[in-house]
């Protein structure tokens, strides 16, 4: 049998015929005119090749085959009902479901991690599932694998969706007897031993030859270049959270996103001072694929990160 063939009306008409077991009823049940019912119950019988029902002293009976039939249609009735519903509204408080996130530490410790804080008791089905930059594809992304990416990102397909989460400026984090503290000039800065910080993600950074080749340019040594300037760079590392605790000696100078110093803004040994010079704020973006964008909890989980954002305020 050829389904594209078959008029799947006749599977609805079949099980009110077998709920009334009368023409009559199964017609006005459906609205539909007698002669109609009748026909529709004759293109049955060749379809499944066995008369369904039969006239007996007690009415209409269904054959074997026919109350094999029924649970069948009903399963595929409820199913076909199921998928063709649209999507009722997302319930953070009711629905289960896993995002899977993309993003660096830096976006890991000022967002999410204060975000996903703030909505366990309020939605205690949904589940979180963070990747870092290295452990995913781009293909993963397209094909709607991870919910969200949430980076810098330069250079992407148009196929995606794209929304700006925030701007972040920079500032240096040192301890509190560096030197630095009290000249915050750019002989004092250069003068000093940094910290090299820089996790831009997909096609986001920019090859020099300076002190190391094997490294990339970042935010900060693109604006020192500009003034024809290099900083004596200790240490080179891709993660926030390590720079915060190699400036724990007075020796070292980090300058880094404003949003992940302020994690450290208790400190009593350690201060968050301004950069000597100008330097392009990050815009942080989220990106998914086109075929999450029409999602209800997608839609939910972009709604929520968008206006905590707005919220996350130097801390």
């Amino acid at each position: 049998m050829n389904i594209r063939k078959v008029d799947l009306n006749l599977l609805v008409y079949l099980n009110v015929l077998l709920e009334e077991r009368n023409v009559s009823r199964a017609a006005s049940k459906l609205a539909l005119t007698q002669p109609t019912m009748s026909n529709a119950l004759k293109r049955l019988r060749d379809l499944f090749d066995d008369p369904l029902l039969v006239r007996t002293a007690e009415g209409m009976t269904p054959t074997e085959k026919a109350t094999k039939l029924k649970p069948e249609i009903v399963s595929l009735l409820s199913m076909a009902e199921k998928i063709t519903q649209p999507d009722k509204d997302f319930s953070p408080a009711q629905s289960s479901v896993t995002f899977r996130i993309m993003c660096n530490d830096y976006i890991e410790a000022t967002l999410l991690a204060p975000f996903i804080q703030s909505v366990l008791s309020s939605a205690p089905k949904i589940n979180f599932d963070i990747y870092a930059p290295g452990d995913i594809r781009l293909g993963d992304m397209e094909k709607g694998q991870i919910d969200l990416a949430i980076n810098r990102f330069t250079s992407l397909p148009k196929t995606f969706h794209q929304s700006s989460i925030w701007r972040d400026n920079f500032c240096c984090l040192v301890h509190k007897d560096h030197p630095y503290v009290e000249h915050l000039d750019l002989p004092s800065y250069l003068a000093a031993e940094h910290v090299w910080l820089n996790r831009a993600g997909w096609g986001a950074e920019t090859s020099i030859g300076n002190q190391a080749a094997s490294q990339k340019l970042g935010w900060v040594d693109e604006a020192l270049a500009q003034l024809e300037q290099v900083r004596n760079i200790r240490v080179y590392t891709r993660h926030y959270a390590l720079a915060g605790l190699l400036v724990a000696q007075p020796q070292l100078v980090a300058t880094l996103p404003r949003r992940q110093a302020m994690l450290y803004k208790d400190s009593p040994d350690l201060r968050i001072v301004r950069v000597p010079f100008q330097i392009v704020p990050i815009e942080t973006k989220m990106i998914w694929s086109p075929l999450l964008q029409h999602s209800k909890a997608h839609q939910w989980l972009r709604r929520s990160l968008t206006e905590f954002s707005t919220t996350v305020l130097d801390r």
